[in-house]
């Protein structure tokens, strides 16, 4: 390790220091260039080629890709530079400095997935990249807690990267090959506003929304009829109403409401066909009422991802962790790295449980068992291929 290098603490301390929010709201959104130039630098003086992607016109919002070895296999190691909005105020601690307590480091970021980096760069401390006989790359991408943008512009690039990939989620050390996709939706309803003496006046949205909602729900268990698969948890596609906001007073007709919900997809579900029929489903509900209806996609939406179950990755993966590839229903940005021609698998030592959460933590006891993942992981793929 060169007197550049700092080590596992230090490195997982500054990241976890340097915030990298991503949100819808660009109130809350920053830029994650404070993690990625840290990343650069380390992994620069590694000895890695080191390429700093833009995704859009804001300069404050790019992927790392960075490269050791030559040849067209390899394997990337894959991992998400910013972290969801937190509130501070439910924290025991400042949620930007890392605190070792109970065996626990607590932190934002730590579980989803700050801790992956640094564990990286343990592990990689003891490797030797002039014996790489395949390439390894180190992906860091920016926006996947909010449009999955990195991954969408990295998808869209042409690039071509490892054959293999392992993405660090919180999966808690067990192998991931399968994950359901989503979709976000905003349906709106306008009506007539009038006094509420006189219903016949006006045209009331949230009775407009109150049917909205009833014919959604035949068409959720209609869905759910027609699609399955017992691999997961929860075998079928889901809908959550997630908010209603309507009216203003209670003598008043109710002129506006607006629905916001959630979608999760079976992996072979196309995500643009289930919002068309989705949004089919409420035109005919509201046809011949009288009222209006307009859409917005606030997010369009994640695929699901579903690697071969005998991909190499996979078969790897459940041999180092004694579990069998399994399923979850939160996204990742595993489909887009496949859409690639990679075989991904999805494994960290965090816990979903714990992402998204005040007092995030990661369980010490994880972080030697994911290094010696990460290391036999690279010597199979990159320094004994075949």
């Amino acid at each position: 390790m060169s007197s550049k290098q700092p080590g596992f603490l230090e490195a997982f301390s500054r990241l976890i220091a340097a915030p990298s929010v991503s949100c819808l709201d660009p109130s809350l959104d920053q830029s994650n260039r404070p993690v990625i130039d840290l990343l650069a630098n380390w992994l620069g003086d590694r000895g890695f080629d080191v390429d700093l992607m833009p995704v859009s016109d804001n300069p404050e919002k790019v992927n790392l890709i960075a490269r050791a070895g030559e040849g067209s296999g390899g394997l990337v190691l894959s991992g998400h530079t910013d972290t969801v909005p937190y509130n501070e105020d439910k924290w025991d601690q400042d949620p930007f400095t890392l605190t070792e307590r109970d065996g626990r480091y607590y932190g934002l970021g730590t579980s989803d997935m700050k801790s992956f980096f640094p564990i990286i760069m343990d592990a990689l401390a003891e490797v030797d990249i002039r014996n790489l006989k395949q390439p390894l790359f180190i992906l860091g991408t920016c926006d996947e807690e909010s449009a999955m943008t990195g991954a969408k512009a990295l998808a869209d690039s042409g690039r071509s990267l490892g054959r293999y990939a392992l993405i660090g989620e919180p999966t808690g050390l067990k192998p991931i090959r399968m994950h359901k996709g989503v979709m976000f939706e905003s349906i709106r309803i306008t009506g007539r506003s009038g006094h509420s003496s006189d219903p016949a006046r006006g045209l009331n949205a949230l009775e407009g929304m109150n049917a909205v909602i009833n014919s959604l729900i035949r068409w959720r268990d209609e869905l759910q009829e027609r699609e399955s698969n017992p691999d997961f948890r929860v075998p079928t596609p889901t809908l959550n109403f997630g908010r209603i906001h309507g009216g203003d007073n209670p003598n008043r007709i109710c002129a506006e409401c607006e629905l916001t919900l959630d979608v999760r997809l079976l992996p072979h579900m196309d995500i643009e066909a289930t919002r068309a029929s989705l949004r089919q489903r409420v035109m005919e509900t509201v046809d011949g009422t009288g009222m209006g209806v307009a859409f917005d996609c606030i997010f369009p939406g994640t695929p699901g991802m579903d690697t071969d179950r005998n991909a190499a990755i996979v078969r790897y993966a459940e041999e180092l962790t004694g579990e069998e590839a399994g399923t979850v229903a939160f996204a990742t940005e595993g489909p887009y790295l496949n859409a690639m021609g990679m075989n991904t698998v999805i494994l960290g030592p965090g816990d979903i449980e714990q992402a998204h959460q005040a007092n995030e933590y990661l369980a010490l006891d994880r972080i030697e068992p994911m290094k010696q993942i990460i290391q036999q992981t690279v010597a199979k793929f990159c320094i004994e291929p075949g």
